[in-house]
């Protein structure tokens, strides 16, 4: 996907354990399967406690397919989470393009019913089924939510939802609200200002008057942890302007794209465990989502405090593959595939305050 799609937030769901199916895109809530889970999936590797929604994206491509970001609550794990993709084997064409949920609610993917879908591109056929819907999402109420008077730094927050006051939010789930799709815009370039604070920082550098009384070895040793945080600086930096221009953004969408690093890491998110095959990045949730699940929580968002990630990195398989062929002849052609999820936390960001500033 040669772009990248936002998920920006709209409406509180009016009951968090309200249903909705696997065709929709929300943070938090409780998961739409379309298939029995295997339990042990829905456990956290380190305490065995039950994993909650963090966020469920629908992202079709060939197949219907969607995302599922696991996290843990209990207090004593902090960052764990878990991603499912869960896929069906069938091919989309025409006639199994997604319908609205109730005639007249929802707007269907743009793709004339006269089109050949086979000779259209995956990628775009995803990106118009992932509008489609995310447009369902946020349709499903009536009434948008509305801005509050008083404004988080740098971003419109909307108000907590009024159908559950915050102690009555589940202990076992994270407040629910809907994500539409926004298209990022391609004239964002962010080149120029990073040459210049790179330009800035060396010639700040350069203007150190060398020490002749310092051992060789220890000024390269200097100079090497110089550049590291240099590099470091510039990747933080390039990561706050991409939010910065949008912050609302919720999550970032490129399938086969390149994700926005919050920190120098190699990062190395292994093979799909059911064909062998590279995975590749498709998706990473952004910190206005902890935001907003936060204000919503009010006194207890120690629910999500130990939530400390700046973003979550989501890698899949890069054929998206669905080789499970028993196991989608017993769940009607859905089958479920565990990915890699790598965090990038603040304890690994440089000292640069004020991020929402």
């Amino acid at each position: 996907m040669a772009g990248t799609l936002l998920g920006m937030p709209g409406p509180w769901a009016e009951d968090y354990r309200e249903p909705s199916d696997p065709y929709t895109t929300k943070i938090g809530g409780l998961p739409d399967w379309p298939l029995p889970i295997n339990a042990d999936l829905l456990r956290c590797a380190l305490c065995a406690g039950q994993l909650c929604l963090v966020a469920q994206v629908y992202a079709p491509l060939s197949q219907h397919r969607t995302l599922f970001v696991l996290g843990c609550i209990s207090p004593e794990c902090g960052t764990v989470c878990r991603v499912l993709r869960v896929q069906n084997i069938a091919d989309l064409d025409s006639s199994q393009r997604k319908q609205p949920a109730s005639d007249g609610e929802v707007p269907c993917a743009n793709v004339s019913d006269d089109e050949d879908v086979g000779d259209m591109d995956f990628e775009q056929l995803g990106k118009a089924l992932f509008e489609a819907g995310t447009a369902a999402s946020n349709t499903k109420r009536k009434k948008p939510r509305k801005k509050r008077q008083n404004k988080a730094p740098s971003s419109s927050l909307h108000p907590k939802p009024t159908a559950l006051v915050q102690n009555d939010v589940p202990g076992d789930l994270v407040p629910c609200f809907y994500i539409y799709a926004q298209e990022e815009s391609s004239s964002l370039d962010l080149s120029a200002i990073c040459s210049s604070y790179s330009s800035l920082s060396l010639k700040e550098a350069g203007s150190d008057v060398e020490d002749p009384s310092q051992p060789e070895e220890a000024w390269e040793k200097e100079h090497y942890e110089y550049d590291k945080a240099l590099t470091a600086d510039r990747t933080y930096l390039k990561f706050k302007k991409r939010l910065d221009a949008y912050p609302e953004q919720c999550f970032r969408y490129s399938y086969g794209g390149r994700p926005i690093l919050a920190a120098v890491d190699e990062i190395n998110p292994g093979n799909c465990r059911l064909c062998g095959r590279p995975r590749q990045f498709e998706m990473q949730l952004m910190p206005p989502l902890l935001y907003f699940l936060q204000e919503a929580l009010g006194e207890r968002r120690h629910l999500v405090e130990k939530w400390d990630w700046m973003t979550l990195i989501v890698y899949t398989c890069s054929e998206s593959c669905s080789v499970e062929i028993e196991q989608a002849k017993s769940n009607m052609g859905w089958i479920i595939a565990e990915e890699a999820v790598v965090a990038q936390c603040e304890a690994s960001m440089p000292v640069q305050p004020g991020f929402f500033s």
